[in-house]
């Protein structure tokens, strides 16, 4: 199915543009339905947000995956890795079900459970004076979470118009704000913030998040939260070593300058160096922006789609301390903690929008040595390994830059401005740190923060977010199909939304659309594509991390590029 052809390059029945969870999901399910398939990555190491990074052979970090819902059997992930023969090869570590999230606001305090009655239960008991307006937003959200999740199984493609098929709650709410139903609940500011505690997982304000968005987050996790034993990195190996076992190649260090179009029909891309690749078949897991306007160009697209990105608003991103400890913290619950020092969400989301971060009065704490314990290269030995995040201003100019970060230009990080704005952050999130969980300082034995820029100059996503875009001209987000012929977009920007389950699931809809297979219902009922009997054994030190790299370069890996991809992700 792959051939050379007299123009240089190879020509593959698809080619995978960058290798998130969401471009890798389709590049294994294409390569174990009989497509050869190419993935181009062009960072050292595949995974996107779920990939990990090493320091000092002691300590080791998830830069995105902090946890996962809904991972019993017959659940999304598992259903999704399931069908692709994974299922026995990724274990899944269950959280505290008695509260997997601490949410502490300023008056209310709430250890989230799993379930929706129990969640119901604990809001009530924090805030009794509310009860009313608090069992009328849970039964609907209860409602609308069933309601989606049910669709998910059904649909191929999981737009809008077909969730709210059949369904009564998700016509009735699905796409108004979720201000709009505090407001039709009669919700205090501090209700509204305990109930949106979790909102910075997809990064939007109540403004704007639909409640189908917050709901199908919070209904995720009260299904259930989880970590992957390993890590992050052990979600992308297996689907790396599913599309190498099928025939596909993954590339790294692999950077794609453009997307060819002829006719408004895809012809293949073009890579760093002058390298062409012939394919019919193009999937886009590269930040949706930079694929309509940069990979490709807005006069490829109709106007409307193309100002709509190109004024796109993008959701909040993060600074990020990756902290160890002398101290192993195992009197803590294994649960995650989501402090606010203020019970005012939507008047924190527009002060650090604005660059108002003097005093840092949100934090979202993730003890992975806690959910991980076995895993040894979190952490030495009664150390522990953590990460304190909270959002931050999206804008250049408040950090002293300019042109962002994009194609890894790290010259930002020598400009002073940018030096002094993420030294007073970094400060005042440690301040806020000590707050939320005690004295930390005096135990630090590594510390370092990444900030937008550093999240971008690696991803190359718009404005470092992970969650893609906010606010897309009024429109729903796209769908994995678009206008050109043989073009997909997968990734946090597409309808099935951000985090490792959004992204996967847009993933495995772009490739049931392409196959015309309802893939994940397949999965949930134990269907399994391709031959899972090809997937290499795993020997004892067997490194997620190293299949990462691909083929090629595992191939020829010594100790140099060993030490240069060990340099790190943040700055």
């Amino acid at each position: 199915m792959g051939n050379t052809n007299p123009g240089g390059g190879t020509e593959w029945d698809a080619v995978v543009v960058g290798a998130g969870l969401g471009g890798l999901t389709t590049a294994a399910y294409l390569a174990a339905a009989g497509r050869r398939v190419l993935v181009l990555e062009q960072f050292s190491v595949v995974g996107g947000n779920s990939h990990v990074f090493r320091r000092r052979r002691s300590y080791e970090f998830d830069v995105g995956v902090h946890y996962l819902g809904d991972c019993e059997p017959g659940g999304v992930i598992p259903s999704i890795l399931g069908g692709l023969g994974l299922r026995d090869r990724i274990e899944f570590l269950e959280m505290d079900r008695n509260g997997f999230d601490l949410i502490r606001v300023p008056g209310a305090c709430v250890d989230m459970p799993a379930g929706w009655p129990q969640y119901r239960d604990r809001l009530v008991a924090a805030m009794p004076d509310e009860a009313e307006g608090l069992r009328t937003f849970t039964d609907i959200c209860a409602a609308v979470g069933e309601e989606q999740r049910s669709a998910l199984f059904e649909s191929h493609t999981w737009s809008p118009a077909d969730i709210a098929k059949g369904t009564v709650a998700v016509r009735e709410w699905g796409r108004r704000t979720l201000d709009e139903l505090f407001t039709h609940c009669g919700l205090s500011s501090r209700a509204r913030t305990v109930l949106a505690a979790q909102a910075p997982n997809y990064g939007l304000t109540p403004r704007q998040a639909t409640v189908a968005r917050h709901t199908s987050v919070t209904d995720h996790y009260l299904r259930g939260a989880y970590f992957p034993a390993g890590g992050g990195q052990t979600l992308a190996a297996g689907l790396v070593e599913v599309i190498e076992a099928h025939g596909g190649e993954v590339r790294t260090r692999k950077r794609v300058r453009r997307i060819l179009v002829e006719d408004r029909k895809v012809t293949g891309v073009g890579l760093d160096g002058g390298e062409t690749v012939r394919t019919g078949l193009v999937v886009s897991n590269a930040d949706y922006r930079r694929t309509v306007l940069d990979l490709i160009g807005a006069e490829h697209f109709p106007k409307s789609l193309a100002e709509r990105t190109r004024n796109a608003r993008m959701g909040m991103p993060w600074l990020v301390l990756y902290l160890g400890l002398d101290i192993d913290l195992r009197d803590r619950p294994n649960a995650n903690l989501w402090w606010y020092d203020t019970d005012d969400i939507d008047g924190y989301f527009e002060r650090a929008r604005a660059g108002d971060v003097g005093e840092v009065p949100f934090l979202f704490c993730s003890f992975a040595s806690l959910k991980d314990p076995a895993n040894r290269a979190l952490c030495p030995p009664g150390h522990a390994n953590l990460q304190v995040m909270t959002l931050c201003p999206p804008d250049y100019e408040w950090w002293g830059v300019t042109g962002g970060a994009e194609g890894g230009d790290a010259s930002y990080r020598r400009d002073a401005q940018y030096l002094r704005r993420k030294q007073e952050l970094t400060e005042a999130t440690l301040r806020a740190a000590e707050k939320a969980i005690g004295p930390l300082r005096g135990h630090i034995t590594h510390m370092e923060a990444a900030t937008p820029l550093t999240h971008e100059r690696y991803t190359l996503s718009s404005g470092g977010t992970p969650f893609g875009m906010a606010e897309w001209g009024g429109t729903a987000r796209p769908g994995t199909a678009t206008h050109i012929a043989g073009l997909h977009v997968v990734g946090a920007s597409t309808q099935a939304g951000n985090g490792v389950a959004g992204v996967m699931l847009g993933g495995i809809s772009c490739a049931s659309h392409i196959l015309g297979q309802p893939l994940l219902a397949q999965g949930r009922q134990g269907v399994v594509s391709g031959d899972p009997d090809l997937l290499p054994d795993r020997p004892d030190g067997w490194d997620p991390r190293e299949v990462c790299r691909g083929a090629s370069r595992r191939a020829r890996s010594g100790a140099a590029t060993a030490a240069r991809d060990l340099a790190g992700t943040t700055g």
